[in-house]
């Protein structure tokens, strides 16, 4: 009978190790778990739910009015001059701390529902107080904070390619596309600076659910040319 040879002492290190790679590169690349801030989003989304954020879909397909997205609000909602600066080793840390979903996410992150994409003409509001994407009056009850009005700001605003106006669904605690309007980029977040579409609210156990896009954005037109 063979005797059972010992266990290498780093054979738990090293699993452990290759484990958060794995873990690394799926948030890194394909999705990520990200901690709701504030409540600019309720009641879709409360403070503290954790949300799982897909960074592939864009790849696949552009993003959709109605979509909540994930952004880097940096240069757009956020001055550059007002982010804080963090040595190498805090950032690293913070960045595997944020990939695991048990560090808060940075203050130039926000959370928000896509409203128009580039070559929209956004108004609030029409005669019944509703918001207007190409001129279709948007019924968002389904999502906007009870009580709220679709927002007591007024905007009239084409967004240009490659940007998106966004709102938070509890419109009058979300500063949001709305009170940026005199900032660089009126208020329109880039593209490129998105992390991904929040997919889910994974976290606490009885808000489970999946966030699909409402039915009242398929009645919108494409922008007139």
């Amino acid at each position: 009978m063979k005797e059972k040879k010992d266990q290498p002492w780093w054979d738990i290190p090293v699993t452990l190790l290759v484990a958060m790679g794995v873990v690394l590169l799926i948030t890194t690349f394909i999705a990520k778990p990200f901690s709701i801030p504030s409540g600019s989003m309720e009641d879709t989304l409360q403070v503290g739910d954790r949300v799982l954020v897909n960074r592939v879909v864009y790849h696949l397909r552009p993003i959709e009015r109605g979509d909540i997205v994930v952004f880097d609000g940096s240069g757009s909602f956020v001055e550059e001059s007002d982010i804080p600066q963090r040595n190498p080793i805090v950032g690293a840390l913070t960045w595997v701390g944020q990939s695991f979903g048990v560090v808060p996410p940075d203050s130039t992150d926000f959370v928000k529902r896509v409203i128009g994409v580039g070559g929209d003409h956004v108004v609030c509001c029409d005669a019944e107080g509703r918001v207007t994407v190409n001129d279709t009056p948007l019924d968002e009850g389904e999502y906007i904070y009870p009580g709220d009005a679709p927002s007591e700001v007024p905007f009239d605003v084409i967004v240009p390619a490659g940007t998106l106006w966004v709102m938070g669904d509890h419109r009058s605690n979300s500063a949001d596309s709305r009170f940026h309007l005199g900032d660089p980029g009126g208020g329109m977040v880039p593209v490129d600076r998105v992390v991904g579409r929040t997919m889910n609210v994974l976290w606490p156990f009885d808000r489970v659910q999946a966030l699909p896009i409402p039915q009242n954005f398929a009645s919108v037109t494409p922008a007139a040319n």
